[in-house]
């Protein structure tokens, strides 16, 4: 069965009310390839306004969650509390928080593991800095941070990788089609090797790295890239574009 393809707009703390409603409604009433899961994830603060508005078929991310179920965790918000409040996904690992939070692998595992126990969808966000490619590091970075969630779980059903070199995150840098394809079959290779043929043939991986409206329907062809994950293109209305990148 192929893979659905996957699109997620990544809107980091970016956005007020008014500017998501007003990509909440550009959504709304865009034309979108119906084959495609689109999956919108506003700062914490608006997640409820975004899943209140959005009309059915676009789902709701939450940017980050926590690995214990509720306590004493001051500025947290849990993946019991997420499910509670109908946000049916949330992102882990991204780069911004492993580099400027100082997130580990073991912690990012811990948080994966618990939003995928509570019955959450994960974009698992993985990816090497630009030292590390240079170093050609790149395989060896990315089935580290890999291997650490395979330790805490073998279910992948509800996980959704997205490859995402951080010299390339909002640096209108952009990894070639063939060096994005060359990574992402290498993960799907990782994944028949350590977790199963299944998954390797089912769990999609998509790509984020500055995806635009003119680089998506290139990314979109190749055989292992199965979406995106879209930062500041998301705020715009060129994100439409790019969910149509396969229509």
């Amino acid at each position: 069965m192929a893979r659905q393809f996957f699109v997620g707009g990544n809107f980091k703390m970016n956005g007020t009310i008014k500017s998501i409603q007003d990509i909440i409604k550009h959504l709304n009433d865009a034309k979108l390839d119906p084959k495609t899961e689109v999956v919108i994830s506003p700062p914490a603060l608006y997640l409820l306004i975004a899943r209140e508005a959005l009309r059915q078929g676009i789902e709701v991310a939450a940017q980050n969650v926590f690995d214990k179920p509720n306590g004493a965790f001051t500025g947290e918000i849990s993946a019991e509390q997420l499910k509670d409040s109908g946000i049916t996904w949330t992102l882990t690992g991204h780069s911004e928080r492993r580099v400027i939070l100082a997130e580990g692998d073991e912690f990012i595992a811990r948080k994966t593991k618990a939003a995928l126990d509570a019955g959450l969808g994960v974009i698992l966000c993985v990816g090497e800095t630009l030292e590390q490619r240079e170093d050609n590091k790149t395989i060896e970075i990315v089935t580290k941070q890999l291997k650490a969630i395979a330790e805490q779980t073998k279910d992948w059903s509800k996980v959704v990788v997205a490859y995402e070199p951080v010299w390339a995150i909002g640096t209108g840098k952009v990894a070639s089609t063939e060096q994005a394809q060359e990574v992402h079959a290498e993960i799907r290779k990782w994944l028949a090797s350590t977790i199963s043929k299944e998954a390797s043939e089912n769990t999609r991986i998509i790509y984020g790295g500055s995806v635009s409206e003119k680089n998506c329907r290139d990314l979109a062809q190749q055989p292992d890239i199965d979406g995106f994950l879209v930062g500041g293109a998301s705020l715009k209305p060129a994100f439409v574009d790019i969910i149509n990148a396969r229509a």
